[in-house]
């Protein structure tokens, strides 16, 4: 009963769903920017697609970092700075 609670918590909160979609975006992007450098015939296709690559993983750095801190925030007795 107790995940239920913490499900529709989860689910009623707009700012953690749109850290997830956010992830989500930046996670298919860089499968798509991966699939270029892979693929591509077009060295400058593929070296622009190398940059947009480091890019997005400081990207999902930068999310995952924020989704890791909502989560603690969550959880009973976080400390708040």
């Amino acid at each position: 009963m107790d995940g239920d609670e913490v499900d529709a918590a989860t689910e009623s909160d707009p700012a953690w769903l749109a850290l997830h979609a956010e992830r989500e975006a930046v996670e298919r992007a860089l499968a798509l920017a991966q699939a270029r450098q892979k693929f591509s015939a077009d060295p400058a296709a593929a070296s622009a697609a190398r940059v947009e690559e480091a890019e997005l993983l400081v990207s999902l750095d930068r999310v995952l970092t924020l989704i890791r801190a909502a989560e603690y925030r969550r959880r009973p007795g976080a400390r708040r700075w």
